[in-house]
């Protein structure tokens, strides 16, 4: 018990510091005038949540937040499923695609939108030029309605690999008497996916829908590198409209009210999703 807590005492006192106190004063000051440079403050109290809904930025970043992270989740899925199906199979160079799949993933993602970025300023327009389709013959990250893809692009593409892993992980603890016994009666693959390999990958299935939602609704460094919320504001999302607007506009107090209206949402969602796949799981 002695060497247990040794262990355990000096990370929970850190998580305390630097995680659990920060969080409590953000509250705090959620319901105070605080711009984060006056030295003084007054309490207003749920004032600022009230104004968050009339904000017609915050609406915006909402807007483009959860239409980013939804489509986001669903292709990220679909392509990590897909490649590991196929990484699960009898093809050759196995682990060296393994690798290759899972490069992009090790890599920071603001190094990754630096690569993309000069990628869209120069080798996009002569591809579309190339292919001869005038009307994308332009930087889609300066374009007020393609940049929002262009982002989800460069993400789906850095995180697939991490869905991936855990796609395989899943299917790998599938025994393969089950696909021995499908082939005697006779099922083609699309059965043999629907009837054995997804219902079996079903809470892998349930833990990536969860994560990928989750993390992409806090979508920040891929936004800040690539567009830093342009062109006109069309890209920016709630994590970064509060780190701006929170640091540099004072709005300290406003966006902390935000912020924490926003940390409740993602909780609530990832509550009911979590719920539902679960329910789900067991249906199938």
């Amino acid at each position: 018990m002695g060497s247990y807590m040794f262990m355990v005492l000096p990370a929970s006192i850190l998580f305390l510091i630097f995680h659990t106190i920060p969080a409590l004063m953000g509250i705090f000051y959620s319901f105070t005038d605080w711009n984060g440079l006056r030295p003084t403050y007054n309490i207003i109290g749920f004032t600022n949540y009230f104004n968050v809904f009339k904000d017609m930025d915050i609406l915006n970043a909402y807007l483009f937040t959860f239409k980013f992270a939804i489509v986001t989740t669903i292709i990220v899925n679909i392509i990590s499923l897909s490649i590991a199906l196929a990484l699960n199979s009898n093809v050759k160079f196995k682990n060296f695609f393994k690798g290759l799949y899972f490069m992009p993933y090790i890599l920071s993602m603001l190094i990754v939108a630096y690569i993309f970025n000069y990628f869209f300023a120069n080798f996009w327009i002569d591809i579309m030029g190339y292919l001869g389709i005038e009307k994308w013959m332009v930087n889609p990250l300066g374009n007020e309605k393609g940049s929002w893809l262009a982002i989800v692009f460069v993400t789906v593409w850095q995180s697939a690999a991490f869905n991936t892993v855990l796609y395989l992980a899943g299917l790998q603890t599938i025994p393969e008497d089950l696909y021995e016994a499908s082939a005697l009666d006779g099922a083609n693959k699309w059965k043999e996916f629907w009837g054995i390999t997804f219902p079996m990958i079903a809470p892998f299935f349930t833990i990536n829908m969860v994560l990928s939602l989750k993390g992409f609704l806090q979508v920040f460094d891929q936004v800040l590198a690539l567009t830093g919320g342009g062109p006109f504001g069309v890209t920016r999302s709630i994590a970064l409209l509060i780190y701006k607007d929170g640091f540099s506009g004072n709005e300290f107090a406003f966006q902390s009210a935000n912020a924490v209206i926003y940390f409740v949402v993602i909780v609530a969602i990832s509550f009911i999703q979590l719920r539902y796949l679960q329910k789900r799981e067991m249906n199938l």
